[in-house]
């Protein structure tokens, strides 16, 4: 049984729910047989009866009392003006009823990012624009774990582009920094970038594109970066690209200057990542092991990397399919050595997992 109750104030609509060298050694799926996910259940957070033709770019965080929150863009089709920003709460077997909780205007909505604030604040970013190139980032908070939440304001008035989380979370740095992974995709040339806020979310500043070289890095480019940082200061970021590998690049200043983005030995098909830094420094990658701009979006999978990213373990497939299915766009969150996470399923569904890292 699903439940969603609604509230609305004068001024607030709530909702309330029950280098080359370097290249060669980077990102190689090489390491000991014992490392991967154990995973032990699969399921759906959304089901046949709902209110949306199709749903995706799903991301996910688990609250302090161990419930999730998961959130995607739905509606007809993908770049369509009925297509708005929906949330679920609940356990893997048990969810909410989902809400429409943004709708800015009748234009597409696009890649919403949930992240908890160190404070205990959780925060939704969102896309609003009738195309990539020219959208704008959107931002609502709640103060009680997603169940009511502040009207949806602009992160970054004015900007046309994207500001902000383009698909993964913000990390928060060791020197208390946020630090945004963002990507541009204007006139058909894809760049990534970072936005960093030293004023917790309260001003941004973007860094310049992230150099490359585009006859490596061939076809549009890289994207929706995610982030993570190994040591005080020295911050990676590995990158959807349409070169047929997941792309990195690396910094030595708490995010303020990257090194020109590069090739891993780990494939990609032109679609997104994620990944979560385990609490041991380990790192757990979910992804389509799949190489080829614009490949198989089938399977989707999860690699362990215990050496900061430089080798990986073989991929433990979390879903898969025919070549014409779509199992794509991870999210996932981590505690302790459990880690949890959603995907699209087919544009008809948000699947969800969930596994134990070896």
């Amino acid at each position: 049984m699903k439940t969603a109750f609604f509230f609305f104030g004068p001024s607030l609509a709530f909702i309330m729910m029950c280098s080359c060298a370097r290249q060669q050694q980077v990102g190689v799926l090489s390491p000991p047989a014992d490392e991967g996910v154990d995973v032990f259940f699969r399921g759906f957070v959304t089901g046949d009866e709902e209110p949306f033709a199709q749903c995706h770019a799903s991301t996910v965080v688990r609250t302090r009392d161990g419930e999730f929150i998961v959130a995607w863009f739905g509606g007809t089709q993908e770049k369509h003006d009925d297509v708005g920003i929906w949330i679920s709460k609940g356990t893997p077997d048990y969810w909410s009823v989902p809400v429409e909780i943004a709708k800015v205007r009748q234009h597409p909505h696009w890649n919403p990012v949930l992240f908890y604030t160190p404070g205990g604040r959780l925060i939704l970013f969102f896309k609003v624009g009738e195309t990539i190139g020219e959208w704008e980032t959107w931002y609502m908070v709640s103060n009680d774990d997603g169940n009511t939440w502040s009207r949806a304001q602009e992160l970054v008035p004015g900007d046309r582009g994207g500001r902000g989380p383009v698909r993964s979370k913000p990390i928060v740095l060791s020197d208390g920094t946020w630090l945004a992974p963002a990507s541009d995709e204007k006139g058909g040339l894809w760049n990534a970038f970072v936005d960093r806020s030293e004023d917790e979310g309260r001003t941004w500043t973007a860094t310049p594109f992230i150099s490359m070289d585009r006859n490596v890095i061939t076809g549009e480019g890289v994207i929706q970066p995610a982030l993570w940082e190994s040591a005080p200061g020295k911050v990676h970021m590995l990158l959807r690209s349409s070169a047929g590998a997941i792309c990195r690049s690396d910094s030595e200043d708490y995010g303020k200057t990257w090194s020109p983005v590069y090739k891993t030995s780990l494939p990609n098909n032109n679609s997104g990542i994620d990944l979560t830094k385990l609490d041991d420094g380990r790192l757990v990658l979910v992804y389509n092991p799949v190489s080829g701009n614009w490949a198989p979006r089938t399977p989707l999978a999860a690699s362990v990397s215990a050496d900061n990213g430089i080798t990986w373990s073989e991929p433990d497939t979390l879903d898969y399919g025919e070549q014409a299915d779509e199992f794509s766009y991870p999210s996932i969150v981590h505690y302790g050595d459990t880690v949890a996470g959603t995907y699209t399923w087919k544009r008809q569904r948000i699947a969800i997992w969930m596994g134990v890292v070896k």
